[in-house]
């Protein structure tokens, strides 16, 4: 398996949290929600097949390495809602089991600049939604691992946004 593009810092220990239905309805859109880890994590793995069979081998380990980043995002916010006391279901608003999550949140866009085009949206609005949620949350902990995650989202914006250059300058030098 890939090594995940994060930051070199630890995630704060997420051990200690006590059932809190307010944080975790805080907490819910960035898990399975239309701009959540869950949608990141395929969308990049989809993008990440795409590069690979049109040749950009590098790209395409540029993006799994993205995408178990996100997997580790999703991991970690699972783990939260469960010590929240919510069950990690992939519902839009739990415990609603008809609201359930569904791949149509994906863009499936395959044209290179494309793609990178809508993980930078994708991830810029990753990174506004985990600010809005900052603003809600009165846990520290909580608040800890929200901003721990944007670090993150932030790496992986700037990385997006320099695949998304050199794409360009190699059309424009074509």
């Amino acid at each position: 398996m890939p090594k995940p593009m994060i930051e070199d810092l630890p995630y704060p220990d997420i051990s200690q949290l006590k059932p809190d239905c307010k944080s975790a309805s805080i907490i819910m859109p960035a898990y399975a929600d239309v701009e959540s880890e869950l949608t990141a994590v395929l969308q990049y793995i989809f993008q990440s097949h795409n590069f690979g069979v049109g040749g950009n081998e590098r790209f395409a380990d540029t993006l799994e390495e993205i995408a178990v980043a996100e997997m580790k995002h999703f991991d970690l916010l699972g783990e939260a809602l469960l010590r929240l006391g919510v069950s990690p279901i992939y519902s839009r608003r739990p415990p609603n089991k008809c609201d359930y999550y569904s791949t149509c949140c994906i863009n499936y866009a395959t044209q290179p600049t494309a793609m990178l085009a809508a993980d930078i949206a994708a991830e810029s609005d990753a990174i506004r939604g985990y600010e809005q949620m900052l603003c809600k949350l009165t846990n520290p902990t909580l608040s800890a691992l929200i901003s721990r995650i944007v670090l993150d989202e932030q790496l992986h914006l700037r990385c997006f946004k320099d695949m998304y250059c050199e794409l360009m300058n190699n059309a424009e030098n074509n």
